[in-house]
């Protein structure tokens, strides 16, 4: 990788939340110009950039806006070199009975990324963050970048959507777009959406037993920082360019093994209860997940860092001193 990021101007939507609060401090650490797109809220707030290092977030550009707002991001974009594009709505079990909001969200708000950077003269590079869950159940494994995409859920189905987007922008216009597909990213900054902290704060918070969905099913979970790192070091290799990347462990785990060392992490040991609200539709629920990560290997040398047993730890002590923020005794859709 010949290319720098240092003193590069770099755009990154989505900045408040979980990854994208990582991305920015690395980027800072890589001596880039970092812009923040965050959330637009009458209060001022910036999400989990709070989380982040004063001396870190005092050479961050803070900007207010929501992606959906065509304007307002084609400002953004404006004079960047890098942008990295991760602002969407995530919650696949409120993605079932709010559909309309991640069409909105996940497609036209990448299409407005997408026309943004289309009419720019500064852009070297873009990387549209997409989800494994576009792959849908695993048909082969490893899943490698070829799989079938299948939309089980209309947030997969809002990504694919988005992916395929951001695949006709290089093909019709040339635009250096790279889709880097993360597996499932774990870590300090999770809210309990994902199943990790949902298991994490209710064993920190005392319950007296454990309540979960399916336990059966298997992810490759990946620790925040290494995927953000994975998110740059696709931005740096040229030869990205119009590709799809996994950025994946190359480990799966099931959500029962899960629970099992975080239990082992926390020293704290209780019952598994099966809680039928969270049980998701049998045809919608991704019974497996495995990355073949040997693409981004190749491309970039990028592997994971952080073991998963390490990454668990990290996380549980986060949540344990964050509390405030969970809810052990409520499901988080």
């Amino acid at each position: 990788m010949s290319e720098s990021l240092s003193g590069k101007q770099t755009l990154v939507t989505g900045a408040d939340g979980f990854i994208g609060s990582h991305l920015v401090e690395q980027l800072v650490q890589a001596g880039a110009r970092v812009r923040a797109l965050v959330y637009y809220n009458s209060w001022n707030q910036i999400g989990w950039l709070n989380d982040v290092a004063p001396e870190v977030l005092k050479d961050v550009e803070i900007i207010q806006g929501d992606i959906r707002d065509a304007e307002r991001i084609q400002l953004a974009v404006a004079d960047c070199e890098y942008v990295f594009h991760l602002s969407s709505l995530i919650a696949i079990p409120y993605s079932y009975v709010a559909a309309r909001s991640y069409v909105d969200t996940n497609i036209t708000g990448a299409l407005n990324v997408l026309q943004a950077c289309r009419n720019s003269d500064r852009l070297t590079r873009l990387v549209h963050v997409s989800t494994s869950e576009v792959y849908g159940t695993a048909q082969t494994v490893p899943i490698d970048e070829q799989h079938p995409l299948v939309g089980q859920s209309p947030y997969s189905a809002s990504k694919i959507g988005a992916d395929k987007m951001a695949e006709s922008f290089y093909l019709s216009f040339e635009l250096p777009v790279v889709t880097a597909r993360p597996f499932n990213t774990f870590g300090p900054r999770q809210t309990a959406r994902a199943v990790i902290p949902t298991i994490a704060s209710q064993l920190q918070a005392g319950c007296s037993e454990l309540k979960l969905g399916a336990l059966t099913p298997t992810r490759d979970f990946n620790f925040a920082t290494d995927t953000a790192a994975g998110m740059i070091s696709l931005a740096l290799c040229p030869q990205a360019e119009g590709e799809v990347v996994n950025i994946g462990s190359g480990e799966e785990w099931s959500i029962e093994e899960t629970a099992q060392m975080l239990m082992e992490v926390t020293g704290k040991e209780v019952p598994i209860i099966c809680d039928e609200d969270r049980i998701r539709p049998e045809k919608s629920e991704v019974n497996r997940l495995l990355a073949d990560n040997s693409k981004i290997q190749k491309l970039t040398g990028w592997q994971s860092q952080v073991s998963f047993k390490d990454g668990l730890a990290a996380t549980a002590e986060w949540i344990g001193r964050n509390l405030q923020y969970f809810n052990a005794e409520r499901y988080s859709i």
